[in-house]
């Protein structure tokens, strides 16, 4: 089975619809599904829910989707460095379903598991457990402690970006690109893939390889990457 594409726009065809759920890989701006980003914005496809920890910026990452008006829902952690994601959010535009970071990994991981629910103590007594289930359970010393139930993300389409692959899908990531994309790639009814380089099948390592690619049905190349930096902060040249 062939799984590279030519292009982002060829390996999402036939698969975007309006109002899907989309599990998107990535961090600020390490690691996000660039190309596949723009594809999913020119196809005009709307009503999306993105699972993601962040938005990108203002015209970088989903951000360039929420400048069109193309998502309803974000399910992420953090809405900074956003003030397109910021108005939307404040004006009612946007739905916008807050879920800790370690807490929004786990149910991506949990719907690639098939797990769809678990409980946790992250959020107890704050807005994040509000409308869920509260459940009491023994701590490490046997005393009775509030758990809250949070959902498994099943994702319609995951979109990840790896640093290299192999002709069948197996995936390496890069640093810190490994963040929120080794578990959205896997709880997408179908996973595309971009990536920077494809090796032949056997030139990586098995030992190093992240996902297997029995979790990913298309992949692209997306090279050239302009590494992009969402903000820099220097120190001051003292003065000789």
């Amino acid at each position: 089975m062939n799984k590279l594409y030519p292009s982002a726009a060829a390996a999402l065809d036939g698969i975007l619809t309006n109002d899907m759920v989309i599990a998107s890989g990535g961090f600020g701006l390490c690691g996000i599904p660039e190309r596949l980003l723009d594809a999913i914005r020119d196809s005009g496809v709307t009503g999306l829910t993105f699972a993601s920890n962040n938005a990108g910026i203002d015209n970088e990452g989903i951000g360039k989707l929420l400048r069109t008006k193309q998502v309803k829902k974000m399910i992420s952690s953090y809405v900074g460095e956003n003030k397109e994601f910021e108005r939307q959010f404040l004006s009612g535009e946007l739905e916008v379903e807050f879920s800790p970071q370690g807490t929004l990994a786990e149910r991506m991981r949990a719907g690639g598991a098939g797990i769809p629910g678990f409980y946790t103590k992250t959020g107890v007594g704050t807005q994040v457990a509000e409308g869920k289930e509260v459940k009491q359970f023994p701590n490490r010393d046997g005393e009775m402690e509030d758990y809250i139930l949070e959902r498994g993300i099943f994702a319609d389409l995951s979109i990840v970006k790896a640093w290299k692959a192999d002709e069948t899908g197996n995936l390496v990531f890069r640093k810190t690109a490994r963040n929120f994309n080794l578990p959205a790639a896997t709880c997408g009814k179908v996973c595309i893939v971009e990536v920077e380089e494809v090796v032949p099948v056997g030139a990586l390592d098995p030992d190093a390889i992240h996902l297997p690619g029995v979790y990913v049905q298309r992949l692209i190349v997306g090279a050239p990457y302009d590494k992009k930096i969402e903000f820099r902060t220097v120190r001051e040249r003292e003065t000789a």
